[in-house]
């Protein structure tokens, strides 16, 4: 079988002689410039030869396609410092837009990395990074969708909760009108040949940011919106400590990433129905960590022998990683595969 094939196997959850391998970064020095976004992509799956590309733009593009305003030249991490804030006063709730991805102008961007990607990788599986309504929404808010953690460059941003509860209509309105946004740039991306998404409700699943009751009012149908009309597969990213993978078991995905080593989360054994994403630290990367990653490997390898699984790190790797670091990956699943 060719990878697209393989990819589709596993993740129809049929266990594939070949244990499927991937990972992601941020691209920061090409993150704003679509043909530089696309050869950084480009370069990195033919150089380790993955199984799959998760193709992994700045962090805000969605933010931005609702009037988010940023630095591209100042980072702290993989964000850029924020200069605007879409929703400023409770009462902007009720501002935000249905956008068209044919004139957004961060939308287009993006359709056209695709484009150029597919165009260079024909038989790659190709997903594109999209975010929860509700994560949009936090940052539209001048708030990131973590918790303790504050957006570079926001000095005044909104009390997220009070607003849920003074605006609710007007919040509900905004989630609705960021829906009905990605399900049309959804249709854009299919036409662009996407394979699939990797939606992440990022932490808003911590129960520390958000109650489950509220989670389940201001997250679960728009999710269930978005993921429904996805043609291709979908991927679903939890992400950071107390992500509860097994509160997405019932949603509409094929395959469900967490980060196993984060505080309050199951490891690989967690029993759930979708197919499991995962097994590494990715914190370990850059760290001159090779030997731990090595041991990671063999036993997530070890762990899931027979089962449908994507092996990657639990989360993005930070920007300094090495290539030997992931090199070491790839050369590891080839042993495995070798003897099989």
């Amino acid at each position: 079988m060719n990878k697209k094939e393989r990819f589709n196997q596993v993740l129809s959850g049929e266990a594939s002689q070949y244990p499927l391998v991937s990972s992601w970064h941020h691209f920061l020095e090409a993150e704003y410039e679509a043909e530089a976004l696309a050869e950084a992509t480009i370069q990195f799956a033919q150089e380790h030869d993955w199984d799959w590309i998760k193709i992994n733009p700045r962090a805000v593009y969605l933010a931005e396609a609702f009037g988010n305003v940023y630095d591209p030249d100042d980072y702290r991490d993989v964000f850029p410092r924020q200069l605007q804030q879409r929703i400023q006063t409770p009462a902007d709730v009720w501002q935000v837009p249905i956008v068209e991805a044919a004139t957004s102008a961060p939308l287009q961007e993006q359709l056209q990395a695709v484009k150029q990607i597919r165009s260079a990788l024909p038989e790659m599986p190709l997903v594109q990074t999209l975010f929860s309504p509700l994560t949009i929404l936090l940052f539209l808010t001048g708030n990131t969708s973590y918790v303790n953690q504050t957006m570079y460059g926001s000095n005044a941003p909104l009390d997220v909760k009070k607003l849920l509860e003074t605006e609710d209509a007007g919040v509900h309105q905004a989630l609705d009108h960021i829906t009905e946004t990605m399900i049309d740039y959804l249709k854009e991306l299919e036409k662009n040949g996407i394979d699939g998404v990797f939606y992440a409700v990022t932490g808003t699943a911590n129960e520390e940011l958000f109650a489950k009751e509220i989670f389940d009012e201001f997250s679960l149908p728009y999710d269930l919106r978005v993921l429904k009309a996805v043609a291709g597969k979908r991927l679903l990213h939890t992400c950071g400590e107390f992500s509860q993978p097994e509160r997405f078991d019932d949603y509409p995905v094929d395959g469900i990433s967490w980060d196993t080593y984060a505080k309050g989360n199951p490891d690989l054994s967690v029993p759930l129905k979708k197919v499991k994403i995962g097994g590494l630290d990715h914190q370990l990367f850059g760290q001159d960590k090779r030997e731990t990653i090595r041991q990671q490997t063999d036993q997530a390898l070890k762990q899931m022998e027979g089962v449908p699984f994507l092996l990657t790190p639990n989360c993005a790797v930070p920007v300094n990683v090495t290539p030997a670091e992931l090199q070491d990956i790839k050369e590891n699943v080839e042993r495995k595969r070798e003897k099989r």
